[in-house]
């Protein structure tokens, strides 16, 4: 199931939540991060020229999130990792916040917010006097992701207040990573023993993640190197390439010549992470 929230007014960043965590609503399906009434309060106060300054002056120079790395998620267990907006202003930069979006517009987005109300609350680093790194955690639930959220930069809402308490919700930010449906990869040689000159076949497979239907599915068409390293051999040697079926299943055969081992590597794409298999060694007599 994925999250169809309609996202309210965001007017400030953390006095103590600034963004507070979703409710549930009937049916478990949670409405957008929604602004305190302190903070709204505050944000109100401030006023159009206010406004106007801060949306002139506040900059955001850097969004970074899980530290540059892809996100890899399976089908069940929820992922945490870190989003970072780095922005600046002459006045200084007192908090920001945010959360990932991914959709047309905000009034139909799928989410990927803080898991608790805490969570909200960033931990904030002085650059200099003008710059503040402000980090927090954000979850992705596979429960609410669809395969359409693979492989793409998701949108990242962010809310910054600076020292003089004005409010700048910047637009058009993106991240600079992307969430990845992750991979297995499986290598079976037989037979064992083999006697020298003979066949080996050579077979696995290669599934991935379906945020879809929540279980893994092959993953067809795929190009997958089999490899092999001799018996007292530091590394494997490319053997040949060999194409996934209709149902992410491998297959090929060779001659039996030494012992050694062989695995199954996938390099990835931009959807699904690079995996390696397990080695399976044979015994040629």
């Amino acid at each position: 199931m994925r999250i169809r929230a309609t996202v309210a007014a965001v007017s400030g960043t953390l006095a103590l939540s600034a963004l507070a965590v979703p409710a549930a609503h009937a049916g478990d399906e949670p409405v957008a991060p929604k602004a305190s009434a302190a903070v709204a309060e505050a944000g109100d106060a401030v006023g159009a020229q206010g406004a106007r300054r801060a949306a002139a002056d506040v900059t955001v120079k850097d969004v970074t999130v899980n530290g540059g790395k892809d996100v890899v998620i399976g089908t069940t267990a929820k992922k945490k990792f870190s989003l970072a907006i780095t922005a600046s202003d002459p006045v200084g930069i007192k908090v920001s916040s945010g959360f990932l979006w991914l959709g047309p517009d905000l009034d139909t987005a799928d989410l990927i917010t803080p898991a608790t109300e805490a969570e909200y609350n960033p931990t904030c680093v002085n650059v200099d006097d003008t710059t503040s790194t402000c980090t927090l955690n954000v979850t992705a639930d596979p429960a609410r992701l669809g395969n359409a959220g693979a492989g793409v930069r998701w949108n990242v809402y962010a809310a910054v207040r600076n020292n003089d308490d004005e409010l700048v919700k910047p637009q058009g930010l993106k991240s600079d990573i992307r969430l990845k449906r992750a991979s297995r990869l499986t290598v079976n040689a037989s037979p064992e023993p083999v006697k020298k000159g003979k066949t080996i076949t050579v077979s696995g497979a290669l599934t991935r993640a379906n945020w879809d239907t929540k279980k893994y599915a092959g993953y067809t068409k795929q190009s997958v190197q089999l490899q092999f390293k001799k018996k007292g051999a530091s590394s494997y040697s490319t053997v040949k390439t060999v194409k996934s079926d209709s149902k992410g299943n491998l297959k090929t055969t060779v001659k039996a010549s030494v012992d050694g081992t062989f695995r199954y590597v996938f390099a990835g794409t931009s959807t699904t992470p690079a995996v390696t298999s397990a080695g399976d060694a044979v015994d040629v007599r």
